[in-house]
């Protein structure tokens, strides 16, 4: 493993810019959930195990028009454990990294929890692929307008995670509010803020082509493969830490370890 170290530790050291690609796997060492497959669902989320419900049926935008308080009790509970969650030092390691490059770097990440932006990487170089749980939008779109999060906290009864009190109203008719996340079977998702990142990102990728970019991947799984497709689409040096899936297309840089363990060994290197 160490000469694997070494390897990326080499490629960040000679890269003018870095694009930083980031799964549900990066957030684990903040103390976050591992949702990996429906035993690590339900061992987060006992009550819904007792009921038969996985992530997929619960994250689906059905449960918003059928069982308002149910579908705010689940994405309100992540709500508030988002927000009170410190995102760990791994982090601000990649920030450093990043601003120590001559080129700017981008973010490309599936996580909707907003830890990026909470240890300080720009708004303005980052692509949420699938939303994020801090920003809002009507049910019924009476408008594309997204809003940021008009709630600091969500009220949710800890044994049947329903919500509970005032729930989250659309500011322009006073219907639901849901999260602006891109939910299974969601055609209802309000993606204006995402295509205005996705114009950014190809507008930051176009003005850096022949630079010397690198891609680092935390996290990212292969059950939604959308971010390693992303981080293989560059075809520039790849560096890939996941514990489980490390594994990658000819010349990968593949470590198996936790994101903050293996960010902080290539720092020590570096």
């Amino acid at each position: 493993m160490h000469e694997q170290l070494k390897q990326a530790a080499e490629i960040i050291h000679a890269a003018d810019s870095l694009l930083i690609t980031a799964g549900a796997g990066m957030g684990v060492d903040s103390g976050m959930p591992d949702f990996r497959g429906n035993e690590g669902f339900w061992r987060a989320y006992p009550t819904f195990k007792a009921r038969g419900l996985s992530f997929v049926d619960l994250a689906n935008p059905q449960w918003f028009y059928d069982d308002p308080a149910q579908a705010w009790g689940f994405y309100g509970h992540r709500f508030n454990l988002y927000r009170s969650t410190r995102p760990h030092k791994g982090f601000n390691i990649l920030r450093r990294w990043q601003l120590s490059k001559p080129a700017p770097g981008f973010v490309f990440t599936s996580n909707v929890d907003g830890h990026f932006q909470q240890a300080g990487f720009a708004e303005s170089h980052m692509l949420e692929c699938h939303g994020a749980i801090n920003h809002w939008q009507c049910l019924q779109q009476c408008t594309t307008t997204i809003w940021p999060a008009t709630f600091e906290h969500i009220v949710i009864d800890n044994e049947s995670l329903r919500a509970e009190g005032e729930l989250p109203r659309c500011p322009h008719c006073d219907g639901l509010a849901r999260p602006n996340i891109l939910m299974f079977g969601d055609f209802g998702w309000t993606a204006a803020r995402a295509q205005q990142q996705e114009d950014r990102y190809r507008h930051w990728r176009d003005s850096h082509a022949n630079t010397t970019r690198a891609v680092i991947e935390l996290g990212a799984g292969t059950a939604i493969p959308t971010v390693r497709y992303e981080s293989e689409y560059q075809r520039v040096p790849l560096i890939r830490i996941n514990p489980r899936e490390s594994q990658g297309p000819r010349q990968t840089v593949s470590l198996a370890m936790p994101a903050l363990e293996a960010l902080q060994a290539i720092d020590d290197l570096l």
